[in-house]
């Protein structure tokens, strides 16, 4: 079929369908943007082993294009057909166009893929030799692509289970945990062999037992959206594990589901998907998903030609305004969606409502979310994609989590996202490692480390941050995401025992990961063998996490807890193993000894915030009684059990600190909830003179130098949980105390 340069068609009262490949009574209706090009096909593929590729092929021309949009009905069509489209125009990549009909693009809005993605020249859509090198603005090459990309697939997304609900935990009470669906439950003991490291294992009851025992309420998955690994991985013999490279935007990734739905195809990959989510949520637990729709796979201006860069390169990318037109990279992955964009915006927008309609999801954390709210001078809070999210009628209502930085110019912008937006706080994860890692490491060099006012501004859930909004205070402390560590960087257990990162299996010679770790080694690094030199420093390490994981669960605030730290998991030092999908990221379930332990303290943590309404405040503190003839909400105080005054607030010295946090009866019950917090950061023994400022009995729930729960018990011999205020505690060094008030 031969095209030519044609006008762009007059606007005609036409109706166009919605985006993507929908079936019909008789066949689908297909529609895709491509606004630059002169012509579009869908092509229907058929298995044919006598075919060179092993593909046959049936072109279908598009009609369009209307505003952009080509589309068509295609009679004939059933779910399970494999398509793909080819872009017809003008191949001149330095103006930004970059038309190649060589080239099979993946569908935007496809509900399935399969196949995997080869790396060879085929797959670009300019002349490279075998390593993928070339000149991005040459000529395009001729090589067909069909039979080394992945398919789009037409999917039949009905389902027969039951009617989508959502729990709908309220904020305040909302505990994230963050977990990898392959990385999850890979070595899980309970989960059948066959779904290990799948949808279906997420919702087994050995994965479910484990979340409601713990006390999480809301599971929230690494992408699940379709995607492929980089060129530079597959060199090394590596893949992409953590999934931050999309593909399809609709499409679950067929790799986390069982053999026996990726056999069954698309629509059974799906509906694994769905009936995990429903199963979750009839336990009680929420599904949030984490989405990438800052950047995509297709990589930098050499990258490969899978699909929105065949199609609409100008309209999808974000480019720099130079010629050559060149991507303007954001992200630090190579492009950058470009959310001035109006059909941009509605991608995302439709790939959300999808999975919270159609697979029931209950929320997003939106990777790299400054790149989706910059318009033309940059990050706007008043961006139309951010003001849908507030007031579409789907999705407001979901949680709604932005990690709240890119690498672009003012990409740090943690508390400027509207309502209701909750974020990510770096700046609670650097308080927390610095106070109780990095400050301790120097001190025991004689070094001065930063005292406890942005430990307390933490500890009251960042009130500087997110305090800010019309009117004040409207979000909450519920609006600070706490986290200590995530995906991206140390394990909680690796923060006490490396002070370098160690990503030798990266293949990139240590260049890559972060060396802002703020951790400590306690003086060795890396393990310590059973009976060797340095075995003094184990207990204190294990301290050192029970501090680390009772300040999250006790701040005010949303926390998040890592998957497997509270059980001890190490990825032995390396704190980027976004490539390592083995046991260096997998869940190690040998719970035993102090893992166990640990297990048992974070369970009781997070049975405390629980049932102590102060732990989990929903509004700031306001430093004032809310009750008149009750406690301040909040109050700090000094070791003496006396107000911090102006000098010891902003002394570096001051390593130990009361908090007093306390609810009125009415919203704490018959009687008003008061917890007392008491840290000690510093390397002595600290005496302190238990704090309130009325007569009160103080017990002690929990010290941080128990290495379980159960020495409660023996710590009440004699009577030694309980106190009067003034009495005189001694802590220990670097320990964190909680007394309730009786």
């Amino acid at each position: 079929m031969f095209w030519v340069n044609a006008p762009v068609s007059p606007p005609r009262a036409i109706r166009i369908p919605p985006f993507g490949a929908r079936l019909t009574a008789d066949g689908i209706d297909v529609a895709v943007l491509a606004s630059h090009a002169t012509g579009v096909e869908v092509c229907l593929l058929d298995l044919d082993p006598s075919e060179p590729t092993g593909w046959r092929e049936r072109r279908v021309a598009l009609a369009g294009p209307s505003y952009g949009v080509w589309h068509a009905h295609v009679p004939g069509v059933r779910a399970g057909q494999h398509y793909g489209f080819r872009a017809h125009g003008d191949w001149d990549p330095a103006s930004g166009l970059r038309h190649n009909p060589a080239k099979l693009l993946v569908d935007p809005y496809a509900r399935g893929l399969v196949g995997d993605l080869s790396y060879g020249p085929e797959t670009y859509g300019h002349v490279v030799a075998a390593g993928g090198v070339g000149d991005a603005w040459g000529p395009a090459d001729p090589r067909d692509s069909r039979a080394h990309v992945p398919h789009s697939v037409v999917v039949d997304t009905s389902y027969g289970g039951s009617p989508v609900t959502h729990p709908e935990i309220p904020w305040r009470d909302t505990v994230v945990y963050e977990a990898h669906v392959r990385g999850l439950t890979q070595a899980l003991p309970g989960v059948p062999a066959e779904l290990r490291g799948t949808y279906a294992g997420l919702a087994h009851p050995a994965t479910v037992s484990h979340l409601l025992s713990l006390g999480v309420t809301t599971l929230e998955l690494l992408p699940i959206q379709a995607f492929t690994s980089e060129p530079h991985l597959i060199d090394k013999h590596l893949t992409n594990y953590w999934g931050y490279n999309t593909l399809g935007f609709f499409a679950p990734h067929a790799a986390y589901a069982t053999e026996a739905s990726r056999l069954g195809g698309p629509g059974a990959v799906l509906a694994e998907v769905k009936g995990s989510v429903q199963l979750l949520h009839e336990a009680g637990i929420e599904v949030v998903l984490d989405v990438v729709y800052n950047h995509t796979c297709e990589g930098g201006d050499g990258g490969q030609q899978l699909s929105w860069r065949g199609l609409d390169n100008a309209v999808y990318y974000l480019h720099d305004g130079g010629t050559p037109a060149r991507f303007a990279d954001v992200t630090g992955c190579g492009n950058s969606l470009d959310f001035r964009r109006p059909r941009v915006i509605q991608l995302a927008l439709d790939s959300l409502r999808y999975w919270a309609q159609e697979v029931g999801v209950d929320g997003f954390r939106f990777d790299l979310a400054v790149t989706l709210g910059r318009g033309v001078t940059g990050f706007d809070p008043d961006h139309p994609f951010l003001v849908a999210l507030q007031t579409d009628p789907t999705l407001a209502g979901l949680k709604l989590i932005a990690e709240p930085w890119d690498l672009g110019p003012g990409g740090w912008r943690t508390g400027a996202f509207p309502p209701p937006f909750a974020e990510w706080n770096d700046r609670y994860r650097n308080a927390i490692r610095s106070f109780w890692l990095s400050d301790p490491g120097q001190a025991a060099h004689g070094r001065a480390g930063h005292g406890v006012a942005e430990l307390a501004t933490r500890l009251a859930g960042s009130v500087d941050l997110f305090g800010h909004s019309d009117p004040a205070l409207m979000r909450g402390p519920v609006a600070s995401m706490n986290f200590v560590t995530s995906h991206d960087g140390f394990t909680m257990a690796d923060l006490v025992a490396y002070e370098h990162k160690h990503n030798g299996a990266n293949g990139e010679d240590g260049r890559d990961g972060t060396d802002d770790n703020r951790s400590w080694d306690h003086g060795v690094e890396g393990p310590v063998p059973a009976g060797s030199v340095g075995m003094e420093i184990v207990p204190l390490r294990r301290r050192s996490i029970r501090n680390l994981m009772a300040t999250l669960l006790l701040s005010a605030g949303t926390p998040m807890i890592s998957a497997g730290d509270e059980i001890g998991r190490t990825q032995h030092g390396n704190n980027n193993a976004y490539c390592q999908d083995n046991e260096i990221s997998w869940l190690d379930w040998d719970v035993t000894g102090w893992r166990h332990d640990l297990l048992a303290t974070t369970r009781y943590l997070l049975l405390l915030r629980r049932e102590n309404p102060a732990l989990r405040p929903g509004a700031f503190f306001r430093g004032a009684p809310l009750v008149a003839g009750e406690r301040a909400d909040l109050a700090w105080y000094d070791v003496g059990g006396k107000p911090l005054d102006h000098d010891r607030w902003h002394d570096p010295a001051v390593r130990t600190l009361q908090m007093l946090r306390s609810v009125p009866a009415d919203a704490a019950g018959p009687a008003q909830s008061a917890v007392l917090v008491v840290i000690n950061g510093a390397l002595d023994v600290v005496d302190v003179a238990l704090a309130d400022d009325r007569p009160t009995e103080w017990e002690l729930a929990w010290d941080s130098t128990w290495e379980e729960p159960g020495e409660r018990a023996a710590a009440a011999i004699g009577g030694g949980l309980h106190a009067a205020s003034g009495a005189i505690a001694s802590l220990e060094a670097l320990s964190l105390r909680v007394y309730l008030a009786r």
